[in-house]
Parts: structure tokens; sequence; C-alpha cells
């Protein structure tokens, strides 16, 4: 039986029907990237999809395959990524890992079947005249000079173009479907071209290589997937996929069925357009924080959790929409809010000084780990007569609504005490560089005694025991909701988008902190610690997500 509390969008509903009329008794589905590049958030979507429902239902599973067909694109790298970044969001295809390259022998020979049945030939025109051949949208296109080639001059040249006998971009195979058919799709598309290129898994072993429409529903078919879930921009592919399944002998045919992609605000998720952004050096590299892949926003402190919630929530449709990407950091602050300890760091110091505690001595006051979770525990923070604020958090003229810290003003220490600001020291371009401040032992823990009101509270760390660390602010790495609307997407690129602080500091218990762990600065953000670019000597954060929560406000949640 499947989860009740999944909520049933038209794929769950098709696969219950499936089951309900016993057309199958197990349901398989299959997560299958490219390995030509890091997967990004729109594919979070398509693997919470497929090995979400292997999870559902009792009698499914999901494989994870490579869809290598293109070896001048693929790498290692990105393969190792890839399974990297599906076991971080929580999935596991267990003994399910395939490659399109395992069936490389099988889908030639299918192709011979196919020249064999007189329903595919080699083709000579260039690439050139094969484009001016295959027609418009609105006008058909022109059967081939070479389609009506023997069965046995086709098996020829086909095997000799295996064999490496001509050179890229002479001859190509082709189906023989319909020049004239509305979709270009079967208008005799292309099944192998020749390359003579070493590929990752395979080496030198072949210098013909199967076209994706083409590999992609004999590989579904070899591995008995029963639903093959694509994106929308596949819709125009069904009935190819559907041709090739139809015209060979595979064990089954798999029903494709689309959904829409994830398209995200102030985001692009194409492959391609985030190459070109690591290629010309706007990022620091496809893990870059500010990137959408997977590995960018892993390593800038998004949880797996808060993914698979906001793929949750935003559902499966029909149809093409642009998500707000304040809908992913609500998701992002829900779950940070709940597992995130709290610490405290100022991003900008200013020294106070507070001038009537005693020199040379300081105290230890106990601070919360998370003021909701009790089971999280308590710490010790060191308080003393000198201590650093936030810069923001002082004002020497302060505005209507600033309840903060000002000229003459009290605002309770967060877990410590009341101070009062005596005294305002300057250098001589007149810049605020220490506070002279009194304070009221008996206010200790933020105590009010004598039950005068004090509005502000704000956050602090010790000077003797501070430590220094490196902070970066990450920002939307584009201007515009929509940066692909018009013209070049990179003339949308932030120029706010980073901002490095090296005066930061935070409580000494962030000495221990690892990759992996989120932090809540005290009124500032969720932060966690750069897992390639910190080092013991040199602890650097990034900032997870602020604070506000404007989807909050929006969606009338706050």
């Amino acid at each position: 039986m499947t989860n009740d509390n999944i909520p049933r969008d038209f794929i769950r509903k098709f696969i219950d029907d499936d089951l309900a009329t016993g057309k199958h008794t197990e349901i398989v589905t299959r997560f299958p990237p490219e390995p030509n590049g890091y997967l990004h958030i729109g594919h979070a979507k398509s693997i919470c999809l497929n090995f979400g429902i292997a999870k559902e239902f009792p009698a499914a599973r999901c494989h994870l395959r490579f869809d290598d067909t293109n070896p001048i694109k693929e790498e290692q790298e990105y393969i190792d990524a890839i399974q990297a970044d599906v076991k971080w969001l929580g999935f596991d295809w267990g003994q399910h890992l395939y490659y399109a390259s395992d069936y490389f022998e099988k889908i030639y020979q299918f192709a011979e079947h196919l020249i064999k049945n007189g329903q595919a030939f080699v083709c000579d025109l260039t690439a050139e005249e094969m484009r001016e051949y295959r027609g418009t949208l609105t006008e058909p296109g022109k059967n081939s000079p070479y389609r009506n080639r023997t069965v046995e001059e086709n098996l020829d040249l086909f095997r000799r173009m295996r064999a490496g006998e001509f050179p890229e971009g002479v001859r190509v195979l082709r189906a023989k479907i319909d020049m004239t058919s509305g979709n270009v799709n079967l208008r005799d598309p292309v099944l192998y071209r020749v390359m003579h290129t070493s590929h990752p898994r395979t080496g030198n072993a072949w210098c013909i290589y199967p076209m994706y429409d083409y590999t992609h529903p004999i590989s579904d078919a070899l591995e008995g997937i029963t639903h093959s879930l694509c994106t929308l921009e596949f819709e125009d592919h069904r009935p190819l996929y559907d041709w090739t399944c139809d015209n060979l002998p595979v064990p089954c045919h798999p029903r494709q069925i689309e959904f829409a992609r994830l398209n995200l605000s102030y985001t692009v998720v194409s492959k391609r357009k985030l190459l070109r952004l690591v290629k010309e050096g706007k990022v620091s590299g496809w893990d870059d924080p500010r990137m959408p892949t997977l590995s960018g926003i892993r390593r800038r402190g998004f949880t797996p959790a808060a993914l698979r919630d906001f793929c949750e929530r935003i559902g499966i449709a029909k149809k093409d929409s642009i998500v707000d990407v304040e809908l992913l950091e609500h998701c992002l602050r829900e779950d940070l809010n709940e597992s995130a300890a709290r610490v405290m760091g100022v991003l900008e110091p200013l020294k106070v000084v507070i001038s009537n505690y005693p020199e040379g001595t300081e105290e230890e006051l106990t601070a919360q780990n998370h003021p909701k979770n009790p089971e999280m525990g308590s710490r010790q923070i060191s308080f003393g007569r000198e201590l650093y604020i936030e810069r923001g958090d002082f004002m020497a003229e302060p505005a209507k609504k600033f309840f903060r810290l000002a000229p003459g003003r009290e605002v309770r220490l967060r877990y410590a005490y009341i101070i009062k600001c005596e005294e305002v020291i300057t250098n001589a371009a007149g810049e605020i560089v220490e506070l002279r401040c009194s304070y009221d032992p008996a206010t200790r823990g933020g105590d009010t005694p004598d039950g005068r009101k004090i509005k502000g509270t704000i956050h602090w760390v010790s000077a003797k025991h501070a430590l220094p660390v490196e902070v970066r602010l990450y920002d939307r790495l584009f201007r515009q909701p929509d940066p692909e609307s018009e013209g070049d997407f990179m003339d949308c690129l932030n120029p706010d988008s980073l901002l490095v602080l090296d005066q930061t500091l935070v409580e000494p218990a962030l000495a221990a902190a690892r990759p992996g762990v989120s932090y809540q600065f005290e009124r500032q953000g969720y932060f966690c610690l750069d897992s390639r670019d910190s080092r013991p000597d040199h602890l650097v954060f990034n900032r997870t997500v602020t604070l506000r929560d404007t989807w909050a406000k929006v969606s009338g949640q706050e």
C-alpha cells in the first residue's frame, strides 16, 4: 500500500492505477543524469520524485544510471560528484547503479536490427546539408538522397563506421521514419555518429557512439523501467521514445511521463550556462556557494531535509512556472531554526569597555544552545571588562525607533547585564573606535529587579576570548528574478553577491566547528564552516541564509 500522507500528484495517480489494474506488480523508476556537469537544484526535484516513489511504494526501486553517450563532455569527476549529491540528499540506489555504456554492444546490435528491417540507413549528408533537408516547424523536410541505400550497403557502411574506417562528420546512421512529420524529432533522426574519442569507461573500444534519444529508451527497457519520468522538454521526444521501443525486440516498453521542471527565481538551472559562469571566472567553481549546484548549496550550508521539504511543497505539475526562491529560503530557515545551535558572533566589531567592572576579573555565564530545545544543552561564555558589540548596534544620534545602544541609553547584553553608554571615544578622523559603558551588577542574566523596561537586547563577545574568523556574506547571484528573460543572462549578475568580512569575532566554541554543521549567529543569520577554504589557523564561515523571512510574511505564516 502507498503512504496516504504523500500528495497524490498525477504521476503517483498513474502508478496507483497501474498497480490497481495489475499492469505492474512492481514499480521501477530511474534517475538518469548525463555526467557532463554537476547536478543543480532542478535535478533535486527529479531525484526526490524518482527515489521518493521508490520509497513510498512497497514493491518499488529506483536506478541510478549515467547516460554516458558523449565522451567529449563526460568526466569521472562528474560521476563521483553526482553519486555524492544523491547520497547527500538522503537516497541510495543500492545495487542498481548502471551506465548506458554497459549496453553499447546491445545498442549496436539493435541498430543493425533496424537496418535489416529497412528502418535505418547510413547518410553521407554534411551537418549543414542535413539541416537544410530537415525543413522547419512549418515546412516538411525532404528525404536524404542516401535514404534508399540497400540493406546490404547500409550494413557494410555501418560496420565500417564501427571499425574506424571513416573520419568524424562524414557518415551517420539515421532512423528511417517520416521526413514530413509535424514533429521534427521524427524526421529521420541521427542514431549514431562517428567520434574518435576515448570513453571514460570503455576506453578506445568504440569510435561510434549512440545518440541520447536512441540510447535512453533502450536503456530504460533493458532495465525494466516501468515509468520513465522526464521534464517537459522531452514531451516532443516521446514519439521517438515510443518508436524506438515499438520497433526493437526490447523486453518491455516503459511509459514516459513528463512533468514541469524546476525554475527558480534569481537563478539559472542550465548546465551549459552554469559551465559558462565557471569558465569565465564569474564564480570560483562548480561548488561556489552562490551556484545553484547541489555541491554549491551544500557548501553554503543548505540541509538535505530543507531541500526535500521544498521539493515536496512545490509538488509535481504539468505546466512550467517559476518558483519564488524565497520559498526555498523559508524551508531552509524552518529546518535550521529547529536544528542549528545558537552562538554569538560580531560581524563588524566595536569595542566596549565597562568602566565600573572590576579590572583583571571575569565570570562565566550560562547560555542556552537552543531556546526551544533543552536537549541541546547549554554552554559557558566568559564575560569581562572588555568586549565587542556589533557596530550597527550603536548609533551616536539614534533614529526615532532605534532601541539599541546610544549615548546615555541602556541596552541588555544577551545572557549578561544591562549596560549604559557613558562616553564615546573617537580617533583623529572622527571615527568611533570605543565605547565606555557602565553596567548594573543587579541585572546578571538580563534581569531587571527594579522593573525598568529595556527595549533592546544585543549580542556580544568577550575581547579576551573572541575567536577571529573570516565571514562570507552571500546574496543572490543575479539581480533580476528571471535572468534569462531578455538579453544575455550574464548581464544580470549581481556585483554584490559576495561580501567578505575579515574582522569578525565569534565565540571560542566555534573553534571546533565542522563543515556541514550549521549555527545560528544570534540576530545575524545561519552560518556554516566553509568546506574548502577553511584551515585550523584561518576559519571561514559562510552565511547560509539571513534570519529575515520574506516568504513567511507574503504567505501569511508570520
